[in-house]
C-alpha cells in the first residue's frame, strides 16, 4: 500500500497488551448517546482498554450533521452487522472484541462483554508501536496457536484523545459533548498470517490537526468482514 514499508526495525512496546477493543458507534444527533459517550471516556482512562468512538453519518438527516463522521465507519458497523447474520445496527451501540455488541450505555452489560468474549485468539497476540523520527513503527508478535491458524489484517487509527462539540440543532440541540478517543482516519498497514510482523509507517499519513494518539489493531477477517480482535495497542503521539 502506498506509504507504507515493511521494515526490520523492532518497536517498543507502547503499553501492556490490553483485554479489550471497545468501539462506540456514536451520532451527534443522537440523544441516547451522550451517556455512552461519557462511559466511553471513562472506559478511554484504563490502560488495559483500547476505546474507540467511531462517529455514524446515518442520522445526518434529523437535523444535525454530525462534524466527525465518517462514511466508513457506518460501513463497518454494517459489516459487523452481517458478519453476526443480523440487523442490530444502532446507537449507541457498543463492538467488543469484534464479536459481542452492547447497548453503549450499558455500561455493566460491555464489562460482561469484555469477560465474554476473551477465549481462543482474542486478544492474544501482543501488539506495540514506537516513534522513531518521522516513523511510527508497528510490530504484532506471531499468534500463540501456532503459525497458519491464525490470519488478519493490521490497522492503525489516527485519533484525537478529546474533542468538544457544541451542537446547534437537532436532538442534542444547545449541548456540548466531549468525544472520546474519535477515530480520525484509518489505515490498512499491512496482512498478518500468524508470524511475526513489522512495518514502518510515515507519520504523515497519520499526523492532522487534532490528532495526539494512535491505535493499531489486528483483526481476523478482512474490512468487509471484521472477525474477532487478535490484540491492540495505544500510545501519544504528543
Amino acid at each position: 500500500m502506498a506509504g507504507v514499508a515493511a521494515t526490520v526495525m523492532l518497536a517498543t512496546p507502547a503499553s501492556a497488551d490490553p483485554r479489550a477493543v471497545v468501539e462506540l458507534f456514536t451520532s451527534q444527533g443522537c440523544s441516547s448517546c451522550p451517556p455512552a459517550d461519557r462511559i466511553l471516556g471513562e472506559l478511554a482512562k484504563d490502560p488495559s482498554i483500547v476505546a474507540l468512538s467511531l462517529p455514524i453519518d446515518y442520522w445526518d438527516y434529523l437535523g444535525w450533521k454530525d462534524t466527525l463522521a465518517d462514511s466508513r465507519f457506518s460501513a463497518r458497523q454494517k459489516a459487523y452487522s452481517r458478519m453476526r447474520g443480523d440487523r442490530d445496527v444502532y446507537t449507541p451501540q457498543v463492538i467488543v472484541n469484534g464479536e459481542a455488541h452492547v447497548i453503549g450505555s450499558d455500561r455493566a452489560g460491555i464489562e460482561n462483554a469484555m469477560r465474554a468474549t476473551r477465549a481462543g485468539e482474542v486478544m492474544s497476540v501482543p501488539v506495540s508501536m514506537s516513534i522513531s523520527g518521522r516513523q511510527l513503527n508497528v510490530t504484532v508478535a506471531a499468534s500463540r496457536a501456532g503459525h497458519g491458524t491464525a490470519r488478519g489484517e493490521v490497522w492503525i487509527c489516527a485519533v484525537s484523545r478529546a474533542v468538544p462539540i457544541a451542537i446547534g440543532r437537532g436532538e442534542n440541540r444547545g449541548r456540548e459533548v466531549i468525544y472520546h478517543n474519535v477515530v480520525r482516519n484509518l489505515l490498512k498497514v499491512g496482512d498478518w498470517t500468524g508470524t511475526p510482523g513489522t512495518w514502518s509507517v510515515p507519520m504523515e499519513n497519520i499526523a492532522r490537526d487534532g490528532v495526539d494518539a494512535a491505535v493499531v489493531y489486528v483483526q481476523h477477517g478482512t474490512r468487509d468482514k471484521p472477525g474477532p480482535m487478535l490484540g491492540a495497542a495505544f500510545t501519544s503521539l504528543r
